[in-house]
Formats: C-alpha cells, sequence, structure tokens
C-alpha cells in the first residue's frame, strides 16, 4: 500500500470511530431519556406560563406555596368514570381561589362506562366553571386495556356522547388530554378540532404535534414543596406561547 493510500485509509478507520462513537453517546442519551435521568423537555418550554396537574396522589396541596414558586395554572383531577370524584378535588377547588392562579378541572374517561353518565357526574361535582378553565377529558390506556386497548368505534362513539353533553353544559370545547399514540389511534379522525393537551414526557411536543397543542404535559416528575401526598413527583404543564389562560376561561353557564 501506498503512502496515499495508507491515509485514506487511517482517515476512514478513524471516521468510523467517531460515528460509532457519536452513535454509542446518542444511544446513551436515548436510555437515560427513557430512564427518566436526563429532562431534555426542559430546554425547550421557553418562556411560556408553568402550570401542574395534580389528584390525590400529591395530597395536600399548598396553593400558596405553588403560586409563590412560580406555577400559574393547575388542573386537579376531579372525577373518573360514573363513580369516583378524587377525595381531594374539593378542597383543591376551594383553596386555589385564596391564589392567583387560574383552575381547571379533569375527567379521567373510562372504556367500561358510558360517556353521558360520566359527563353528568364530572357536572354534579364540578358544577358551575364561571371564570374557570375549560373542561378537561384524560384519554389514556389503563390496566387490562394497556396491553389490550379498546376498539375505536366504541371509544369514538362514548367520546362524542360526552363531549356532546359537556358542550351542551358549558357552552364550550373541552380540551383532551393524550399522548400520540392513544391520538392517532382515536381521536385525530373526530376529535380534531378540540384543543389538545399533549403528553410527552420524554421529547419536545413539537416533533409530534407541531404547534397544534393547547397545553404540554412536558414533565412527570418534577417537584416542588408544597404538597404533602405519598407521590413525591407532580405533573409540569406549560401553555403554549400562541396562546393566553384568558383563551382557556369558561364564560358564564
Amino acid at each position: 500500500m501506498n503512502k496515499l493510500g495508507f491515509v485514506k485509509l487511517k482517515t476512514l478507520v478513524i471516521n468510523l470511530i467517531l460515528l460509532a462513537v457519536l452513535a454509542g453517546l446518542a444511544f446513551l442519551g436515548y436510555l437515560m431519556i427513557k430512564e427518566r435521568k436526563l429532562f431534555i423537555n426542559e430546554w425547550f418550554v421557553g418562556n411560556g406560563l408553568k402550570g401542574v396537574d395534580i389528584s390525590s396522589y400529591q395530597g395536600e396541596v399548598d396553593m400558596k406555596s405553588l403560586s409563590n414558586q412560580g406555577i400559574r395554572f393547575v388542573y386537579m383531577k376531579a372525577t373518573e368514570g360514573i363513580n369516583h370524584v378524587d377525595e381531594r378535588f374539593a378542597a383543591n377547588w376551594k383553596n386555589i381561589k385564596d391564589t392567583n392562579m387560574a383552575a381547571g378541572a379533569y375527567h379521567f374517561f373510562s372504556f367500561e362506562s358510558g360517556g353521558e353518565a360520566q359527563a353528568d357526574k364530572y357536572i354534579e361535582v364540578v358544577g358551575s366553571l364561571d371564570g374557570r378553565l375549560l373542561p378537561a377529558v384524560d384519554v389514556e390506556m389503563y390496566g387490562k386495556f394497556a396491553e389490550n386497548p379498546p376498539e375505536k368505534g366504541e371509544v369514538t362513539k362514548q367520546l362524542k356522547i360526552f363531549m356532546a353533553v359537556m358542550e351542551d353544559k358549558y357552552k364550550v370545547k373541552p380540551m383532551i388530554y393524550a399522548q400520540k399514540d392513544v391520538y392517532d389511534k382515536y381521536l385525530r379522525d373526530d376529535f380534531s378540532d378540540y384543543p389538545i393537551w399533549a403528553r410527552n414526557v420524554y421529547f419536545p411536543v413539537y416533533l409530534e404535534f407541531g404547534g397544534d397543542w393547547t397545553i404540554w404535559q412536558y414533565k412527570d416528575r418534577g417537584e416542588l414543596s408544597g404538597y404533602k401526598g405519598d407521590e413525591k413527583y407532580i405533573d409540569f404543564d406549560v401553555l403554549n406561547p400562541g396562546k393566553s389562560l384568558e383563551d382557556l376561561m369558561v364564560k358564564k353557564d
């Protein structure tokens, strides 16, 4: 092999080694993200208004403490299915009135109950949303449905009924919380005109939804002071910078 050929071979080997190192680092970074050891989403949330979503898992919540830490809005679990009421909802709903944070209530949608009965339960528990944020419904795979997702037709049918009852009551389109796989399977065809509360705690929401989202749940292992529940973590959310909290406010019902 002449000198020129040796130099080319040496350069090729060096480049291959560098590529292998970069690929290894990229894969390591991916594993760290998936294992919640690296939270890159915090680099992309920018200056959007920050919020949290809570349930009884956070226990007693000091709303003033959350407000003092820069939180501007709180979505709290109200109901699930047709029988479950979050045990901390009433206190959370009342206590947030003493702060400058906006408040919203969400319903966890059950695949085992009718849409009308679920909407009626939410309305019974939450009541008026005058001056509060849009009602929200959490659509996600849970329990046995994580391994065996329900058929789209029945989910769509019952969710449409749920939405119709809610819209008739509150005169607004409820916001839907979902991650991309659920959105694509159940929601894209029939609910694309509803505001989306997008979940992606691994990577920037822009990669999946572009700018077409209202709220982004960007971290599910946030930590703040001011709550005393069994769960040490709290979900972090951010409002789309192209929107304001006033855009999400419900008028008098």
